[in-house]
């Protein structure tokens, strides 16, 4: 892939997702036309009203609708740069974040401390205060991919069938678990753990946005550092390693990063499946397996296709919202079977 195509496509998916952003924005059961968006925008940057629009659009648009829109681009991005890089470090287009058990082992944490977190993380909320059930979440998140890294490779080679088992024991056991805090939860406990089930944007705003943010940056620019070392990977880790590529801490450093970005994004909106499967492979059989370019691409398609479904989710029943995660189960099931056939076909599914 040259360079020129290469700029040409991030051009584009950034585009793309600028677009999806304004569309995102603009439209709901309170209607923001393009005129009325830039005038509010000079109001807010400028501190000089031009008229135009009414009062209601602008607490809309500044107080629920951006938030959520930015909330969903971070997420969305993070979950696909997230999913492309442990593909990239695992060697196989399955192994995404959801399918191999960090998702659930994230939510899994995140439901134990809304059920339990009063009596057995009280050091952790008093240490980090709002930021306490996002901690918990990544915590989830890094043993989860620490367990799946750990049992997956032997003598330097990953085991997909390992890998794959271990994340499908990992999901079930979760699912248990996430029972058994559903029989002892409250219904006050009980409505939020629905919500980690389901997924939603839902509870969108400025503060949650600038919680997350710092772990979605960190985990979005360290993974992109890691395009040449996952290209040098796929040729093997004996082979990276031949090349000064040092296999060992990039698997490791891909972990924490991943780990970070899914535990983060899991503790703000709850499970989001099947985005970090569907989006590196589209990529990926469209335009190109180059690391350097997928991760970037990913990123941004990512957030497009997040941003995306969740304006369908909030549009199509209203005045209610239906769960994002369902939305993005239904994009990502029916690519999933065809990933699967087609490894199926050419014997390289494990």
């Amino acid at each position: 892939m040259n360079l020129k195509y290469k700029r040409l496509s991030i051009i584009s998916l950034l585009l793309f997702l600028l677009c999806s952003c304004i569309l995102s924005i603009s439209a709901g059961a309170i209607e923001i036309t393009l005129d009325s968006l830039w005038r509010i925008g000079w109001k807010q940057l400028f501190a000089e009203d031009l008229g135009g629009f009414t009062k209601q659009q602008e607490s809309v648009l500044v107080a629920i609708r951006v938030p959520r829109v930015l909330l969903g681009a971070c997420i969305g991005g993070t979950l696909s740069i997230s999913g492309c890089a442990v593909q990239g470090m695992f060697r196989n287009p399955l192994a995404e974040p959801g399918l191999i058990g960090v998702s659930s082992g994230a939510s899994l944490f995140a439901v134990m401390f809304i059920v339990l977190g009063g009596r057995f993380f009280h050091e952790l909320t008093l240490l980090f205060g709002y930021y306490a059930l996002s901690v918990a979440a990544f915590i989830g998140a890094f043993l989860t991919t620490f367990l799946l890294y750990k049992f997956s490779v032997r003598n330097g080679r990953t085991e997909i069938s390992s890998l794959l088992l271990l994340g499908i024991a990992i999901n079930a056991l979760a699912i248990a678990f996430t029972g058994l805090f559903t029989y002892v939860a409250t219904d006050e406990q009980l409505r939020n753990i629905t919500f980690w089930s389901l997924g939603s944007l839902g509870g969108a705003n400025w503060k949650s946005l600038l919680v997350i943010l710092p772990f979605q940056a960190l985990s979005i620019g360290g993974l992109i550092c890691f395009g040449k070392a996952l290209n040098a990977l796929a040729l093997g880790e004996a082979q990276a390693d031949h090349l000064g590529i040092n296999s060992k801490l990039i698997n490791k450093l891909i972990i924490v990063l991943a780990a970070i970005g899914v535990g983060s994004s899991v503790a703000i909106a709850g499970i989001i499946g099947f985005l970090a499967l569907l989006v590196p492979h589209l990529l990926r059989i469209t335009i190109s397996a180059d690391h350097q370019f997928l991760l970037p691409g990913s990123a941004l398609l990512g957030a497009s296709f997040l941003v995306l479904p969740d304006l369908v989710a909030r549009t199509i029943v209203i005045p209610a919202e239906l769960p994002i995660g369902i939305l993005t189960a239904f994009m990502g099931v029916p690519m999933f079977v065809i990933i699967l056939l087609q490894h199926r076909k050419e014997n390289r599914l494990l």
